[in-house]
């Protein structure tokens, strides 16, 4: 856009431009000091200075990339490719501001000097043709969010003004870019300018209808001051608005969490003068950052099974509201003092329902652009609200109670850890140190009626396949994954402590388990409490795997069985286990696998079990077990496949409310090979 000649006749342009320019750098700087970075400030530290080149890579995929904003595009939901197309049209403006208006109101040739003619030309082209387009994608957007209301876009946070003025502040500046260009025309400019497509054609028809210069002249100069006053306004504007994530969302993408998805970190019960997160002061800087990153986009909340089930729980609004609360009350913490005791982080800004809805299955973090951890801000608010405050379910209380008492959350269970191996020749540890390998049974496996199968047909693959095994049997004890979960940081080290003694009293090298929660636990968070990284920690599915691949086991029996497989969240969307699950059902002849429609793999849909639920009831709605069976019916499979006793469970108890146990069933993968191998 060509900077208009001066202001009112008599003043340079570029002295309005920059007097304009530093007023807003100043407006903008002092509340994105007191409005952001004070505030985030106030958080606990977080070390997320490691791998910067990782961190990097992370970053130019997730924001100039915009590959998390990309992952769902399809022909039914083309959101992304909206956002793409306002997104590089925000940084090609930005860089023309530096270019055409900065520079060019300074010195008029200053494009041309720098770009060449032609390229200036081609730029300019380039930007009127983008302002269509971005117009062309705020009226589908306003369509969509205002008219169409898909799910994710109908929640009162989504539906906010806010939504409103930035939508016309965009038009604004797209809208004033076009009639800039135009009148340059109509008052015959000439130069790179001139030659654009979509402002020339307006300009042309302007001069057809008889605009004369002196008027042509007089709004090219007011639109263009539209255009830039508009553009340092939006900077001043998005400190108070959800567009403040422009500028927080791709430094969220690069101090994002390098850890798996589902890991917690741990609490220095010694030294800690807190436990959790009862207060703003208590989160992580980066767990206020992720307020201010959050693009309010409703993607987090449309994919919670919790939500999805009639469940308080809106992953969004967690964020949000720590965010409302940070910006109300965190000039107060600031200042030394406390928010009002009638008004606490949990309870006033977070409901302590919603706390404990969570699953803990991550699709929340797996749908979120911007790299907003959910989870780990509600588990750090559920431990403070078991470890400072003793607000539990009663049913939770039970479980805890029952692993502190015996070393397992299966408070009814009748039943010894070896019990599940009787006619079996399987050794513990202690009777044979030197196996090679320790299968870690788990405490559902072992002690559940239903789920011991599993663990049968575990041992009989072990056997079948020639591998030296042994378990821990009475030794063993529950990992402490649904304490941790639970929120009792100090029974989940406890129990972390007497298990780490035992690999290390026997020098445990290798391990198995057929049960992602302990698989996870053991595999990422034991390391911060002692465990050797010497000691590799596999899943069942991937040992297995192996062994038929390296033709150690050879699945020979048909099984003429249509199956749905169906992931577990802490192996597949927190471990990123996908396909050997798939590969050893692929392997069993006459074994037709299928998926559950949308809803596998990355966008797997939760059991409801995750988050130490399978012993905390749900606390309204639809049970999340129920409406992931109705997946299972829908796919018109015979059987349901799992990879995790906590699914198994609570597939069989969805298999059953719906009166099907005669006609559907529910089993373990392993247990398909079982029977496959033997013949």
């Amino acid at each position: 856009m060509v900077p208009p000649d001066s202001i009112f006749g008599s003043i340079n342009t570029w002295v309005g431009v920059y007097l304009a320019l530093a007023a807003a750098l100043a407006a903008s700087g002092h509340f994105l000091y007191h409005r952001v970075i004070k505030l985030i400030l106030l958080g606990r530290r977080d070390l997320r200075f490691d791998q910067p080149l990782k961190r990097l890579f992370n970053f130019l995929l997730i924001t100039p990339g915009q590959k998390k904003v990309l992952q769902r595009f399809s022909l039914k939901d083309k959101s992304g490719l909206g956002h793409v197309i306002i997104f590089y049209g925000f940084l090609s403006f930005l860089l023309s501001y530096v270019i055409f208006i900065f520079g060019d109101s300074v010195w008029r040739d200053f494009s041309k000097t720098l770009l060449t003619e032609t390229g200036a030309q081609v730029y300019a082209m380039y930007l009127d043709i983008m302002a269509g387009a971005i117009l062309f994608a705020l009226a589908w957007a306003f369509l969509r969010r205002w008219v169409a209301k898909p799910h994710r876009l109908s929640f009162d946070l989504t539906r906010a003004k806010d939504a409103v003025i930035i939508v016309a502040l965009i038009a604004t500046l797209m809208v004033s870019t076009l009639l800039t260009e135009a009148f340059y025309v109509a008052k015959g400019g000439v130069g790179p300018e001139s030659k654009v497509i979509i402002g020339g054609a307006i300009g042309d028809w302007f001069v057809d209808l008889g605009i004369g210069f002196h008027t042509a002249n007089t709004f090219h100069g007011l639109f263009w001051w539209l255009h830039l006053l508009t553009i340092l306004g939006f900077g001043i504007y998005i400190q108070f608005s959800k567009h403040m994530h422009m500028m927080a969302a791709p430094v969220n993408s690069f101090f994002k969490s390098l850890k798996p998805s589902s890991v917690m970190d741990p609490i220095d019960l010694e030294k800690a003068e807190h436990f959790g997160a009862g207060r703003v002061q208590d989160l992580t800087w980066k767990q206020l950052l992720d307020g201010y990153a959050c693009a309010v986009c409703g993607r987090c909340t449309a994919s919670c099974p919790a939500h999805l089930t009639g469940k308080v729980l809106s992953p969004m609004h967690i964020v949000e509201n720590t965010k409302d609360y940070l910006l109300e009350f965190g000039p107060v913490v600031a200042r030394g003092q406390e928010p009002p005791a009638d008004k606490p982080l949990i309870g006033h800004a977070v409901s302590e329902e919603a706390i404990w809805d969570c699953v803990t299955c991550g699709a929340c973090m797996e749908e979120c652009p911007v790299q907003v951890e959910h989870v780990p801000t509600i588990m750090d608010m559920r431990r403070n609200l078991v470890l400072e405050q003793s607000k539990l379910p009663p049913t939770a209380m039970d479980a805890l109670m029952s692993m502190e008492q015996r070393g397992h959350p299966w408070r009814g269970s009748q039943f010894s850890r070896i019990d599940w191996a009787k006619g079996l020749d399987v050794k513990t540890i202690a009777e044979k140190p030197s196996a090679e390998v320790l299968f870690w049974v788990g405490c559902t496996a072992a002690l559940e009626q239903k789920s011991q199968r599993i663990a049968r047909a575990m041992a009989r693959v072990l056997l079948r396949a020639g591998i030296d095994f042994a378990i821990l049997g009475d030794e063993e004890r529950c990992t402490g994954d649904p304490a941790r979960r639970m929120g009792n940081e100090y029974l989940f080290q406890t129990l972390a402590a007497q298990n780490v003694a035992a690999f290390q009293k026997y020098s445990v090298k290798t391990v198995v388990t057929t049960c992602p929660h302990c698989f996870n636990t053991l595999r990422n968070e034991y390391p911060q409490l002692g465990l050797s990284s010497n000691v590799q920690v596999l899943h069942y599915t991937q040992f297995v795997d192996s062994l038929i691949k390296d033709g150690k086991l050879k699945p020979v029996k048909a099984i003429n069985e249509t199956v749905a497989y169906h992931d577990s969240c802490y192996l597949g969307r927190h471990n990123g286990i996908y396909d050997q699950p798939r590969d050893i059902a692929k392997a069993i002849p006459g074994l037709k696998l299928v998926e559950m429609g949308e809803r596998c793999r990355e966008r797997g849909f939760c059991c409801g079990a995750g988050g130490g639920h399978l012993w905390i009831e749900q606390s309204r709605g639809t049970r999340i077990n129920h409406a992931r069976t109705e997946h299972f019916l829908a796919t018109g499979a015979k059987t349901v496949g799992v990879s995790c006793p906590y699914c198994l469970q609570m597939l069989e108890e969805g298999v059953e409310s719906k009166g099907k146990s005669g006609e559907r069933k529910v089993r373990d993968v392993l247990e398909l090979l079982a029977d496959s191998v033997e013949g």
